[in-house]
């Protein structure tokens, strides 16, 4: 399929990059934003500018959306389809709940527009160099028919089958890893300057001790639900206490958390069973 305009809405910080890189690329674009100033001042580009959703989406080749949440997405969709022409593709790269990507897929085919959810994981100066990944799901041939167009907005597309939801599923999982990996940076960092050891200090574990190793191996024993021994779930404990013990008195949530996990699976038996069991089915 070949596409020359495109309707982009959203002209935040990954929006923006995406409308730079697609103008670089020779598209033409039209731009809406709820604060129309955003998509004003892509017009340094030679993208154009709405002030209307249904305006910027008429005379557009396909659609694409990245904007804040679900919400965001269904009222853009409400204003724009009227001025849509039929059979337009629309794209939508917002981190969404993957029911809400079921019922826009539902509703989109039924109004005869192809859909497909594709979150990134990119930052702004990712979306305007167009590198990064792109996730996709949904019916395969839609997605070997957009691929190309898709592939030039970033360094990596990754298909992950034909469920509507199943990439908004694996980018939540990806935020959920970047909360847990800065929750527990911000422990470490808690953690040292309670025992008198400041952060830049507490960075250099990292010169020596990579957290790679958890997701490589013990991830993929819990995936696998294998709870062979290496370090056992009450040792971790113990060692988890004297962590909260040795805080003097800080917070370290995200350990603190771990601890209910480590007490449940203990009460359920896994005191003997690795670390890896407070995820065991």
């Amino acid at each position: 399929m070949t596409f020359r305009t495109v309707a982009f809405f959203g002209a935040g910080m990954l929006g923006s990059g995406f409308v730079k890189s697609l103008r670089r690329q020779g598209y033409a674009v039209n731009v809406w934003n709820r604060s129309h100033e955003k998509a004003q001042a892509l017009e340094a580009t030679g993208a154009r500018a709405f002030a209307d959703a249904a305006d910027a989406a008429r005379d557009a080749d396909i659609v694409h959306l990245c904007v804040r949440d679900d919400a965001a997405v269904d009222a853009i969709l409400d204003a724009a389809l009227p001025g849509m022409r039929a059979q337009t593709p629309v794209i939508d790269h917002t981190t969404v709940l993957p029911s809400g990507v079921v019922a826009r897929a539902a509703r989109l085919d039924a109004a005869g527009h192809p859909f497909l959810h594709a979150p990134v994981f990119m930052g702004p100066p990712q979306s305007e160099s167009a590198t990064g990944t792109m996730l996709a799901s949904g019916p395969r041939a839609r997605f070997d028919q957009l691929e190309p167009h898709l592939a030039k907005m970033t360094g990596k597309v990754v298909y992950l089958g034909e469920r509507a939801d199943v990439a908004a599923v694996y980018k939540l999982m990806g935020n959920l890893m970047i909360l847990a990996t800065v929750g527990g940076l911000r422990d470490l960092f808690a953690f040292a300057q309670a025992n008198g050891v400041s952060k830049t200090d507490a960075y250099t574990l990292f010169d020596f001790y990579s957290p790679q190793g958890q997701i490589e191996g013990r991830g993929k024993r819990m995936a696998e639900n294998a709870f062979e021994p290496a370090w056992t779930v009450d040792m971790a404990l113990k060692d988890a206490n004297l962590m909260r013990a040795g805080a003097s008195g800080t917070t370290l949530a995200v350990v603190d958390a771990v601890v209910g996990e480590l007490e449940r699976a203990i009460a359920d038996g896994a005191a003997g069973l690795d670390l890896a069991a407070i995820a065991r089915d």
